[in-house]
């Protein structure tokens, strides 16, 4: 006799429900029958409400946590979209230059897709868990001596003499996937925030983000759009400061970019969204990821905290009352975990007694 397989039937269907947001949002993206879709069911990320600092700041504020993609980070919404173009296109194989969230996300789906993956690293500056991610997923990885920006450009050159397909956000698929973020937050809010507060780097998820609120108006899901805060760190702010940066420093990685490639899309998303673009210190991104961490149990990266210090400092310029408001977090904390000091980790001996004193200590 065999065996009633029914539930197990009902638990592969359920968990086969959501299919990753081509498929989601085909109608919205440039894609056909014939596009070979490539997904690792990314999107349809959690949007929290805030616990306690939204109340602080007087907003309603929720965290669109998109460290729950595949792989960590955003970046999975635009690859799903670049690399099925590119297994379209026939392309031997994918490229891109990356500071490491890009990188774990090409190596991922290129992996998926079974085409090669070339990653070019800045020299200076990967954090280790993302790189990790990139060697897991069998990518070819060289670093160049230089920046990002400087890195970046070379690719770019080599992906059109070596004929690859180039990744980065300069790949217009890339931003057609990355505004389905906007399409989630409206779907799950029945409307569009008043603020939508992200970490800018590069500026192709602000353009992207713009993008797909605007689209989503034009075909009547929403009447209002939000005002777009764009947020950079102060030693790699050049859509602040109004020109590039030749030597970007910040603890924020992911954003440590003096000359963001999506320049042209991200200032008209900020001007006519009647939005802005903030600089913050890194003591107040450091000293924002652990309130996230510790007062909203949500562990991110320091760009992705970068958005709820600028958040932080518009409130102390001008007293919010009541708007709704979503920062993106944009990736997950233990792509680049904060360090660990030997002090947190008291060592007692193995009796009961000991650990109950230490334990009371800690809790005193």
């Amino acid at each position: 006799m065999m065996p009633d397989d029914s539930s197990s039937g009902h638990a592969l269907t359920a968990a086969m429900a959501w299919p990753g947001v081509i498929e989601a949002y085909r109608d919205f993206l440039p894609v056909t029958a014939a596009t070979p879709v490539v997904t690792l069911q990314e999107g349809r990320t959690p949007l929290i409400p805030s616990k306690r600092l939204g109340a602080r700041l007087g907003l309603r504020l929720f965290f669109k946590f998109e460290a729950a993609n595949p792989t960590g980070s955003f970046k999975d919404r635009g690859m799903t979209v670049a690399v099925s173009k590119a297994l379209e296109a026939g392309s031997r194989a994918v490229v891109c230059a990356s500071t490491g969230n890009t990188a774990a996300s090409a190596a991922a789906y290129a992996a998926r897709a079974s085409l090669p993956c070339v990653i070019v690293l800045p020299a200076d500056g990967v954090a280790a868990g993302k790189l990790g991610q990139v060697v897991a997923h069998g990518a070819r990885v060289v670093a160049v001596e230089a920046g990002f920006d400087a890195a970046l450009a070379a690719t770019r050159e080599l992906a059109a003499r070596a004929g690859l397909t180039l990744v980065n956000s300069v790949n217009p698929y890339r931003l057609e996937g990355q505004k389905t973020v906007a399409f989630e937050i409206v779907d799950a809010l029945g409307r569009a925030p008043d603020l939508l507060v992200l970490p800018v780097g590069n500026g192709g998820n602000i353009t992207a983000c713009w993008r797909g609120f605007q689209e989503y108006r034009q075909a009547g899901r929403l009447t209002a759009l939000p005002q777009m805060v764009g947020v950079q760190a102060e030693g790699a702010a050049p859509l602040v400061d109004g020109h590039p940066v030749t030597s970007p420093r910040t603890v924020a990685t992911a954003i440590r970019i003096g000359r963001p490639a999506s320049w042209e899309g991200a200032v008209e998303a900020a001007r006519a969204s009647g939005g802005r673009f903030v600089k913050v210190a890194d003591d107040a991104i450091l000293a924002a990821r652990r309130e996230l961490a510790a007062g909203e149990g949500l562990l991110v990266e320091p760009a992705s905290a970068a958005a709820l210090a600028g958040l932080q400092l518009l409130a102390a310029a001008r007293p919010f009352s009541g708007e709704v408001a979503v920062c993106i977090l944009t990736g997950h904390g233990l792509k680049d975990p904060p360090p660990l000091a030997p002090s947190l980790l008291p060592t007692v001996a193995r009796t009961v007694e000991a650990l109950s004193t230490v334990v009371e200590r800690l809790l005193a």
